[in-house]
């Protein structure tokens, strides 16, 4: 599997200004690419590598760094095309991005190859091509686990980028992974939330009031330099809005890590609810849509597929319609919202079953799971034979024809 790992490079100021130089020229360039691409409508490698190759070798650009810009540009037009086919860019906004070629900003990253990039781990530093000349011996540095995953794993490109000032080199490395648990036993349900960040079947609980605190103080702080509106202020809220994304980057990590360790050290598989299109499913008040967009549900689910992966742990996606109000109990299956007497609280009118909501919740999810896998696994041959349909083979079977939401990873 393929893991990046970013670490940040400590130029001198001549090698800062020689990496910079290189990176306006090479954006400069496949700029120039792109507005002859969206003039001849020619958007493929080889057909724009036969009119601008000689162009930018006598520019100065060096073979590779001339391959880069124009795999670049064709790569960009793929991407918005791709946006546009998949119904991500539409109306307004897509007639606008048809009307003219795209742009590349100075500083925009740029993928290096081994020709053109040199790693020495034991020195800890890098020798890159510049338009200067060859530049040696930039200093790098990052935590223990990047570097050790670096010098093991790194395979192909890296992106050249400088950000708020800082230059860092985004490396691709190929992490095998461990054998998949074909056949796990158990699973572990994880019911994501706002009150609570995660919560698994084993109860559990991962409280979200540190982070709820973290954000509301930034909060508070962001309507007072939103107020202010001056040009200070809305650097500061950039700043802050980063640091806030790093704040529930690394809860989350934090988070995913124990689930996947705990799945991996049990022998189960790890299964969560699949929240594609919550936004358009929930009604809340507007005061509530803020949190709802801004909270790392997706994140967290991320992280928990690839590091389950990593580790060969089985993951899928589960259907999460009616996981906090129907009743856990296998004898029962009552479902009712009046089984949710509050929001933290779950009681089954028929049975009586009682127990946190979110616990309730992350055991419906671990029960799906199994009919989920089943299916997923299921030979195709004695499906046609047996001849049934989507709706005989129950309300998984129909999901998963309706869209792709269980993943069996490592398959």
């Amino acid at each position: 599997m393929k893991l990046v790992v970013q670490v940040k490079l400590l130029p001198t100021p001549q090698q800062a200004e020689a990496l910079e130089a290189t990176l306006h020229q090479l954006n400069q360039a496949a700029g120039q690419v792109s507005r002859l691409a969206f003039e001849t409508k020619t958007f493929g490698v080889y057909g724009l590598r036969r009119q601008v190759y000689g162009e930018l070798k006598a520019a100065g650009l060096g073979a590779q760094q001339a391959q880069h810009v124009i795999k670049k540009v064709a790569d960009a037009y793929t991407s918005l095309r791709g946006l546009i086919r998949n119904g991500r860019l539409t109306g307004r906004r897509r007639r606008r991005a048809e009307s003219k070629p795209l742009t590349f900003r100075p500083e925009a990253a740029h993928p290096f190859d081994d020709r053109c990039l040199s790693w020495l781990h034991d020195t800890r530093s890098v020798s890159i091509w510049t338009v200067r000349g060859r530049v040696k011996d930039i200093a790098f540095t990052g935590s223990a686990d990047q570097l050790k995953t670096l010098a093991a794993y790194r395979r192909g490109e890296s992106d050249l980028l400088l950000r708020d000032g800082a230059w860092y080199l985004i490396a691709t490395c190929e992490i095998s992974q461990a054998p998949l648990t074909a056949d796990p036993q158990g699973w572990i349900g994880v019911d994501r939330g706002i009150a609570n960040l995660a919560t698994t079947s084993d109860g559990v609980n991962y409280s979200g009031e540190k982070l709820t605190g973290y954000r509301r103080r930034m909060a508070r702080v962001r309507a007072e330099l939103q107020a202010r509106g001056t040009k200070s202020a809305r650097r500061k809220l950039k700043r802050r809005a980063k640091r806030e994304r790093r704040f529930a980057t690394e809860t989350n990590h934090v988070i995913a890590n124990e689930i996947v360790a705990d799945a991996q050290r049990t022998g189960r598989g790890i299964a969560v609810e699949e929240l594609a299109g919550i936004r358009e499913r929930v009604r809340l008040w507007p005061s509530q849509r803020a949190t709802l967009s801004n909270w790392p549900f997706h994140q967290l689910g991320e992280f928990l597929a690839y590091k389950a992966r990593r580790a060969g742990v089985a993951f899928v996606q589960v259907d999460p319609a009616y996981t906090s109000q129907m009743c856990p109990n296998r004898w029962c299956g009552h479902t009712a919202r009046a089984n949710r007497p509050s929001r933290d609280s779950f009681r089954c009118g028929s049975c009586g079953f009682a127990g946190p909501a979110d616990h309730i919740a992350a055991l419906n999810v671990s029960r799906r799971a199994s009919a989920v896998w089943a299916f997923v696994n299921m030979p195709n041959e004695p499906a046609r034979e047996s001849g049934l349909s989507a709706s005989r083979a129950g309300r998984p079977d129909r999901i998963v024809r309706r869209k792709p939401w269980a993943l069996a990873l490592g398959r």
